[in-house]
């Protein structure tokens, strides 16, 4: 039988062709991180704090600023030490980690942005029975269910990684602990995983989008049968921002996703490249010592 060590702990490349401007992009990342903290902190603030924002719409804006919140730090705070450092260790349980909250967070938000679509509808298409069918119970309802399903279904797939080896290398080509290199480094047979991911996107992606898109046909045919212009403005405006923010969402998710790409870099070519530098280091070193 062959050696195999157990992998303890990963290696993050980054963005090697960056490593030359890596402070200038640092600031930049690091600034655009502060901004999307302080700014979903004040949503989080003000929905929760002003008497003029306590309707349906707000309370869904309020949760959507937390899973922000949770999305961008369980990543940049990682991407900014690799960043700095040219690349950066993490242990295996850093990983599992950071893939779960990653994957938790962006389902939570597909599963709040549907319930955004169904508040709109109901404010639009039956606007005389809005308040009485969106509820505090049906609000609260909804948001549980949407957090509770979105981590209930990533479990799966926690599961599923957690009986799979990793015998080396552990160089990933990658900037966080995402899910499909994440599965690239195992040795053993992904298949399972592979076709959970598959499945996991129609409950998580494919029906919430769909069920989007029915929303809002009714929507249109709504705002459309308005006789007078400025009706028809004034009631696009208010489901103008969420449609904007569910077209770039699942637009940039689809493309990431579910385009087809290259694969990462090979495995082993990477790891020799890797064990190249290295040794072209410590030769420089040896001769400067």
């Amino acid at each position: 039988m062959m050696n195999s060590t157990t992998v303890t702990e990963f290696f993050l490349i980054g963005f090697p062709a960056l490593n030359h401007y890596k402070f200038p992009f640092f600031s930049i990342v690091l600034f655009m991180y502060c901004i999307i903290i302080c700014e979903n902190l004040m949503i989080i603030f003000l929905v929760f704090t002003s008497r003029r924002l306590r309707s349906p719409m707000y309370f869904f804006l309020g949760h959507l600023a937390l899973t922000d919140i949770i999305l961008v730090s369980s990543i940049v705070p990682k991407a900014l030490d690799v960043i700095i450092r040219e690349g950066s260790f993490i242990s295996y349980v850093g990983c599992l980690t950071q893939s779960y909250l990653y994957g938790g967070t962006v389902s939570a938000e597909c599963f709040l942005l549907t319930a955004m679509s169904y508040d709109r509808y109901l404010a639009i298409c039956k606007p005389l029975h809005y308040m009485a069918m969106m509820s505090a119970q049906l609000r609260y309802s909804l948001v549980i269910s949407s957090w509770a399903l979105s981590f209930m279904l990533l479990f799966i797939s926690l599961l599923l990684i957690l009986g799979l080896d990793f015998c080396g290398p552990n160089v990933m080509n990658h900037f966080f602990c995402d899910y499909a290199p994440f599965l690239e480094l195992s040795c053993s047979d992904t298949t399972a995983p592979d076709i959970e991911v598959i499945v996991i996107c129609f409950p998580i992606v494919i029906l919430p989008f769909l069920f989007i898109i029915v929303s809002y046909v009714y929507i249109f045919n709504t705002i459309f049968g308005i006789s007078s212009t400025s009706g028809r403005k004034k009631t696009f405006s208010t489901c103008s921002s969420h449609l904007v923010v569910v077209s770039t969402y699942y637009g940039s998710m689809l493309m990431i996703y579910m385009v087809p790409q290259r694969r990462h870099l090979d495995r082993k070519n990477l790891w020799n490249e890797l064990d190249g530098k290295n040794l072209i280091f410590s030769i420089k070193t040896d001769l400067e010592i």
